[in-house]
């Protein structure tokens, strides 16, 4: 059902002779449906990006969601990120069947594959030290970060033979939040949601997409949820060592490693019990290989060697 969403990307179009000409339902994402609108027109032809919210969770928070993302974009117009262009917003479904945001289409692919894995997170690194160097002014900053776990609500693994670790990682982020400077933070930066071109010596990110939960805060939490990924995805010794690149790239994280262990495990608890859920779009990606089971093993490898290098 999207016939009024059509109706509305349509009147928006510039020109009265453009029209869609081809939909493409985009894979790999899990909070919305994404698809991909090719336009043609009498003298070109382009590509657009729709993003619809449809599930009730996610319809009754799109207004936020959407209309920050909308100011985000607009924000990163004039920056070096390659982010996509914001075309038309409807947070509110006033129009649409579902709350929805239009947006340029960017070149590239996501890659989630073993092969070129270090190089990648090289790249990644370095730009998300240019993320969090962005000059943000007071008036224009997004809303302050949200935790998405806390001690009460963290699930072990039911099958854990460790449940003394799981207990020791969830007394760390007891503690009230560590004191820390603010920048603005992607916030949902990782893998699934940067857009790669080329190979070898000629691989590129072409663009970072998915910025409805940019917000304000450490930089420690955009480089715990990067890690955590890349420990699911690649395994744990690829997660551990991506804020070393973040750091070498530039990038600077709480000196107390306390602090940094907090942030890191604030993130990773928000997975458990075994983070099948991220799973789903990386299987559709290709992923096959990654099992319930392989998951929640990186996910618990990943939590020991956090406690061993930063407790």
């Amino acid at each position: 059902m999207w016939a009024a969403t059509r109706a509305w990307v349509e009147a928006g179009l510039s020109g009265a002779a453009e029209r869609i000409e081809r939909v493409v339902r985009l894979r790999g994402g899990w909070t919305s449906t994404m698809r991909r609108l090719d336009v043609a027109g009498p003298d070109d032809r382009r590509s657009l990006a729709l993003r619809s919210f449809v599930t009730p969770f996610y319809v009754r928070h799109a207004d936020g969601l959407l209309t920050r993302e909308a100011d985000v974009l607009s924000l990163l117009a004039d920056t070096d990120v390659p982010a996509p262009a914001l075309v038309a917003v409807d947070a509110t479904a006033r129009y649409c069947d579902h709350p929805s945001l239009l947006m340029s289409l960017l070149p590239g692919t996501v890659r989630l594959a073993d092969a070129e894995a270090e190089h990648r997170a090289e790249l990644l690194a370095r730009q998300l030290v240019r993320i969090h160097r962005l000059p943000v002014p007071a008036s224009r900053r997004p809303r302050a970060y949200q935790a998405w776990t806390s001690p009460e609500r963290v699930r072990l693994p039911a099958t854990t033979d460790r449940p003394d670790l799981w207990r020791r990682a969830v007394d760390v982020i007891r503690r009230d939040p560590p004191a820390h400077t603010g920048r603005f933070l992607h916030r949902d930066f990782h893998p699934g949601n940067v857009l790669f071109t080329g190979a070898g010596d000629d691989l590129r990110i072409s663009g970072v997409v998915d910025w409805v939960e940019t917000s304000w805060g450490p930089t420690d939490l955009d480089v715990a949820h990067c890690s955590m990924a890349l420990a699911l995805l690649h395994g744990v010794p690829a997660g551990m060592r991506f804020a070393d690149r973040y750091t070498a790239a530039g990038g600077a994280l709480a000196e107390d490693g306390g602090a940094h262990l907090y942030w890191r495990l604030l993130d990773a608890l928000g997975f458990a019990p075994d983070a099948e859920k991220v799973a789903v779009p990386w299987r559709e990606l290709g992923r096959v290989d990654l099992t319930a089971g392989l998951l929640g093993r990186r996910l618990e490898g990943y939590v020991e060697a956090l406690l061993h290098r930063y407790a």
